[in-house]
């Protein structure tokens, strides 16, 4: 492998991980939000 293709490699390798870091806060964060009590939801996801 050339020097061009370690680095192509480690951005690769890098940015799936972080995409995938990503995606689980995401799918967490959704998990989590029905259990936050009214008075404490931020404005774009109060249902009110």
């Amino acid at each position: 492998m050339t020097h061009l293709g370690y680095l192509i490699a480690g951005w690769g390798i890098s940015l799936v991980v972080i995409f995938a870091y990503v995606i689980s806060l995401f799918r967490r964060a959704r998990s989590v939000a029905p259990r936050v009590p009214l008075d404490r939801q931020r404005w774009m996801t109060s249902s009110e």
